[in-house]
């Protein structure tokens, strides 16, 4: 397995790449890889010939005063996993190579990124759409993988594609989640024992609101519910705790298919987001 962090040596791998293999395929990351994440590679693997995955730890993402310089960053742990999985190539790209030297172009997708983490954290879209325009253009796969634990980033990228006329498959995969239900991310390595167990409080939550809703139950007075459940189980803040459409992700106050219920809320100082399908 290579480990590149140049553009040029990429490009030159890529085309070596291509002249042996049919379908190349992308999982973008930020490193600090978990089961989730392996999902996505086992998934690529299965659909397409070659993988390529990226680590790329995104500076315009994050706001001030977010977790940026303590995101967990575990490159040689992360490189043996992908290796085991069959990766092929993994783009490691210092920050200079994203984002050179006057470096002034932003990419913006409105309509999707409107409220929920959009409206909690003003730009972080804005660095999601850019840094992934740039990595389609650099590795121009023929697929990219990514989960639907972060359903709306999801949606965030569908719709760039789509407007960008980027025309290879954007692949959403199934949230992986542990035995109790807490939706696997890398921040939840923050979480300490007790908050750890906590946590569980929010796709229990999420759960009994979405049975509730499909039973019929006043949209507005399950939310309201389900977010005092959340607090009283040991979250200080909920940013959001909504149903919202799950292919245009506008707001609905009546249960209508297809349907997503999508929250965030914070537990001591992390922040966790999830989200499941009501159908």
């Amino acid at each position: 397995m290579q480990i590149i962090r140049e553009l040029g040596p990429l490009r030159n791998a890529l085309q070596n790449i291509r002249q042996e293999k049919s379908t190349l395929g992308l999982v973008p990351t930020m490193g600090a890889l978990h089961a989730g994440h392996m999902k996505l590679v086992e998934t690529a693997t299965a659909q397409c010939d070659v993988v390529v995955a990226s680590i790329f730890v995104n500076p315009t993402q994050f706001g001030e005063g977010e977790d940026l310089d303590a995101y967990p960053r575990q490159e040689a742990a992360d490189a043996a996993l992908l290796e085991a999985a069959g990766v092929e190539l993994v783009w490691a790209p210092t920050v200079d190579q994203i984002y050179p030297d006057g470096f002034a172009t932003n990419v913006s997708v409105s309509g999707v990124s409107a409220g929920l983490c959009g409206g909690s954290r003003p730009g972080h879209f804005d660095g999601v759409a850019t840094v992934v325009a740039k990595l389609f253009n650099q590795v121009r796969p023929d697929a990219a993988f990514f989960g639907e634990k972060d359903y709306q980033q999801l949606a965030v990228i569908r719709r760039m594609a789509r407007d960008l006329d980027f025309t290879h498959d954007i692949v959403g995969v199934p949230t992986v989640r542990d035995p109790d239900g807490l939706a696997l991310s890398s921040r939840n390595a923050y979480l300490t024992a007790g908050q750890r167990s906590q946590a569980a409080a929010l796709p229990d939550a999420m759960r009994d609101a979405a049975e509730a809703i499909k039973g019929g139950g006043d949209v507005t007075s399950i939310l309201g519910e389900a977010e005092a459940k959340i607090l009283a189980s040991g979250f200080h803040e909920v940013d959001y705790f909504e149903l919202r459409n799950a292919d245009t992700l506008e707001n609905m106050t009546v249960f209508d298919n297809p349907a997503r219920l999508l929250a965030a809320a914070h537990i001591g100082s992390t922040r966790l987001i999830d989200n499941i399908a009501v159908t």
